[in-house]
Formats: C-alpha cells, sequence, structure tokens
C-alpha cells in the first residue's frame, strides 16, 4: 500500500499535523493552487494562483499531457509565491472505486491491513499490482464486536500520473483526496455562513433541512447535486459548461477555440461585444440550470430545494447568478470557499473574486492541513 495513497480517507478523522500544505486542483481547463494558514476554526487564505491549460492536457480528469500539466502547475506555484512545497492532489470521482464492509474489532493496524487487502481482491475491479488502496475505520458496527471500514482503492497509474505530475513540479505530494470530497469540505464552510433555510422532510414538508442545489459548471460539463448536509440526494451530469461561452466568442470573434479561450481568461473580449455575449450565454446557460432542478427535484427524495449555490469559474460571469434566481425564483448564491477568512497581502479583492468559485476542491484540499494526513 502506498504511502501517498493513505492519506485518501484520513480526512473523515479531525486532528492532525498543522504543517503547511498546498491544494492542487488539477482540472480539465486549470491548474488551481491554494495555500491556507491559521487555524481550521480561522483559516488565513496565504495564497492563490490559477493557470490555464490547453486543451487535451487533461480530459475527464485523467492526466494526457504530463509535461504540459507539470509545467502549468510549476508556473502556478511560482505565480503564488509559496514556499510550502507539501501538496494534496485529489482523483475524481470516477476514477475511485469504495466500499464499506464490517471487519472483528480490536484488529491491530498491520492485521487490519491485511484483511482489507484480502477484502479488496473480491470488491473492486482491479489486479492487486495495479491497485492503489487505502482503508479507514468509521468506527463500530451495528453487530457486536464489530467494526465498519471504508475501503477506496483506484488504478495505481492513475495515483502515480498525479503524484509524478506534483513531483516534477518541484513539490512533494503528500495527501491525495477525492474531488467531492474535497469539494464538500470547502462547501460546508460556505453553507455554514449562510442563513438557515426552510425546514423540510424527505417528502418536502415537516422537520428537516431543506435540500440545498449545488451547481458545479466546469469547462465541459456541469454537474447538479441536490444536497441534505453531507448526503446526496440526487447528482447528474449536464452537457453544458463554459466551453459554451469560448465557443460563442469564437463564433462573433472569428477566432479558433484556444485562441477565444485566451481572450476570455484574459478579459480582452472587445468591450463592444462583452456584454452582449455574456448576456447570451448567461441567459442560455440558466435556462439549462433552471430546467434540470426541476427535474432534479421531481426525481429526488426531497422535493423542494432551499436554495442555490453555483461554483466553478463560470459561476462568477456576471449576471447568470440574476438569471438562475430569476428562473427558479430560488434565493441563488456564487460560491466562495473564503467567505470570512482573512487574507494575505497582495491577494487583490477584484481577481480573489473572479477566482474564488472555481476553488472548491483547491481550497477543501487545502484544508487538509488541518486534518491528518497519514
Amino acid at each position: 500500500m502506498r504511502p501517498f495513497l493513505r492519506g485518501l480517507l484520513r480526512g473523515l478523522r479531525r486532528g492532525g499535523s498543522q504543517a503547511s500544505l498546498l491544494g492542487v486542483d488539477l482540472g480539465n481547463a486549470s491548474v488551481r493552487v491554494v495555500e491556507l494558514g491559521g487555524s481550521a476554526e480561522r483559516p488565513v487564505l496565504q495564497a492563490l494562483a490559477c493557470e490555464a491549460l490547453d486543451k487535451g492536457v487533461m480530459n475527464d480528469g485523467q492526466v494526457e499531457d504530463f509535461d504540459a500539466a507539470a509545467a502549468a502547475l510549476r508556473r502556478a506555484v511560482q505565480r503564488c509565491g509559496t514556499g510550502t512545497r507539501r501538496a494534496a492532489l485529489a482523483l475524481p470521482a470516477a476514477g475511485v472505486v469504495t466500499q464499506r464492509l464490517s471487519l472483528p474489532a480490536g484488529l491491530t493496524e498491520a492485521a487490519l491491513e491485511q484483511r482489507v487487502q484480502a477484502e479488496a481482491q473480491h470488491h473492486f475491479p482491479f489486479a492487486p499490482d495495479e491497485m492503489g488502496l487505502d482503508f479507514c475505520v468509521l468506527g463500530p458496527a451495528e453487530a457486536a464486536g464489530q467494526v465498519d471500514v471504508l475501503m477506496a482503492a483506484s488504478r495505481q497509474d492513475r495515483v502515480q500520473d498525479r503524484q509524478g505530475v506534483a513531483e516534477a513540479a518541484g513539490l512533494e505530494p503528500m495527501v491525495l483526496d477525492v474531488e467531492p470530497h474535497a469539494a464538500h469540505r470547502a462547501l460546508a464552510r460556505i453553507a455554514a455562513s449562510l442563513p438557515v433555510g426552510p425546514q423540510a422532510d424527505a417528502a418536502g414538508a415537516g422537520p428537516g433541512p431543506a435540500a440545498v442545489a449545488l451547481f458545479e459548471i466546469g469547462a465541459f460539463a456541469t454537474l447538479l447535486k441536490l444536497l441534505r448536509g453531507e448526503e446526496v440526494l440526487y447528482a447528474r451530469e449536464l452537457p453544458v459548461g463554459g466551453a459554451q461561452f469560448t465557443r460563442l466568442i469564437a463564433r462573433h470573434c472569428g477566432l479558433g477555440f484556444d485562441a477565444a479561450e485566451q481572450m476570455k481568461l484574459a478579459g480582452t473580449v472587445p468591450a463592444a461585444l462583452a456584454p452582449m455575449l455574456q448576456a447570451e450565454f448567461a441567459d442560455g446557460l440558466a435556462q439549462e440550470l433552471a430546467r434540470a432542478l426541476r427535474i432534479g427535484l421531481a426525481s429526488s427524495p426531497c422535493h423542494d430545494a432551499c436554495r442555490i449555490v453555483l461554483a466553478g469559474a463560470t459561476a462568477a460571469l456576471p449576471g447568470l447568478q440574476a438569471c438562475v434566481a430569476r428562473l427558479t425564483h430560488l434565493e441563488t448564491h456564487v460560491a466562495d470557499p473564503f467567505a470570512g477568512m482573512a487574507r494575505a497581502d497582495g491577494l487583490a479583492a477584484e481577481r480573489l473574486a473572479a477566482l474564488a468559485p472555481g476553488c472548491l476542491t483547491a481550497c477543501g484540499l487545502a484544508l487538509r492541513r488541518f486534518y491528518p494526513c497519514c
């Protein structure tokens, strides 16, 4: 069992080292790096950087161009000016398989590891020499003398790709997490800062917190999740994302996709065109999100939501928040995982506001410095 992977599930237990740690999010369209200081109760944003990736460097969370990914991460680390080299990374949910099982209580760590490795061969679709494996004891099981154990496994080559990219960029990978777990860690801070919404049970009427609709808007797809606390009631991927805005820019400016993407990221869309293109894209995307939410609420155990949270770099697009609120008649927020944090000098408020919605995963990974890493 590789030491690097042994950080995969340890965030389920509080406590541990407070050593500096960089949260590194290798996304399909960009690399984001976040460093936090302070404490779990009062984190301080120390450093933040984002570096765009050319199309095809990453594909569905998989490293396709190793050298380009490592070079972009190296530039991001240099840009944020941090001296920290310990890093936390994450795998996409599709790259990790989990299984819960009960084992005898009182086993030593070595004996527990042997049992987990034996059980893993029956539960996971990987050959032993191709599998990266981790486990975490959740607590006592319902059966006397047993404990519940959560196992997680991934293909070792996917683990090694991320480890290699980090090392090639001059970092020391310490923790491997799962992207949704990291994002939810950051989302929990956002939820705690929002006013308490109406109460509803699973049928939508009665005691219990109502669902929050989270849209994670990526470059080529958007993930809708209906959340009640840490429980995911419903999840659906939508084939819409920020790349549609890039294509809109490309069409109106007579550019190729990559040139239009650079123009979008640099904020150099011609002033005469920008408001019109933003409004057209925001309205179209908001209609897609509102339609997906109606379907999700009708299909999930909870038929009502109290608010919407928009995450991802595209969430900061002017006019999108207002369009979604108007079409859904729901309180709509743009995700800011750094809300309420003090920040180091040199982090401009305007740039922070533009980058924050896309930093859920990177922030959640940086928060792992307040959790055990091994």
